[in-house]
């Protein structure tokens, strides 16, 4: 079983943008030399890209596209999109919805990878800046609340 630890868009946009953020940067440093694999789920990779690009932000995306050359990488898949769509209807029928009723809903996306990672015998968590919407569906943590040497 592996430790795996998904980045939402909130840390990896930091760690990418060309502001020097040296206190999350060194935090993911620690991550990478630790026994956690760390993962950067499509869709997170998708919401800080797209700003990225659309901001000409060039050395934020060779950020991102080094980031993605050091850890791992999870796809979307139809059965991520499946459980997303799932979770995406449960929240709605208990009239506590993480995004609007049009909005493709990012949170609930990044929460069916990492039930999917974790569906697969290993151990997940989301570090993230949103834990109140992820930790509806899996467990989230803020990303400075996640360290080697507390798991």
């Amino acid at each position: 079983m592996s430790r795996v630890i998904l980045l939402d868009a909130g840390p990896l946009g930091m760690v990418t943008h060309p502001r020097k953020n040296p206190q999350i940067k060194a935090w993911l440093d620690d991550l990478i030399r630790s026994d956690f694999s760390i993962i950067i789920p499509e869709i997170s990779d998708y919401e800080v890209r797209r700003e990225l690009i659309r901001s000409g932000r060039v050395q934020g995306i060779n950020r991102l596209d080094m980031l993605q050359a050091i850890t791992g990488y999870a796809p979307i898949t139809t059965q991520i999109m499946l459980q997303a769509a799932q979770l995406w209807a449960n929240v709605r029928n208990q009239g506590q919805p993480t995004a609007g009723n049009t909005a493709l809903d990012a949170d609930v996306i990044l929460a069916a990878t990492a039930l999917t990672i974790s569906a697969q015998g290993n151990s997940t968590v989301i570090a993230t800046n949103n834990v109140k919407h992820i930790s509806r569906f899996t467990i989230a943590k803020n990303w400075q609340d996640i360290s080697p040497k507390l798991m």
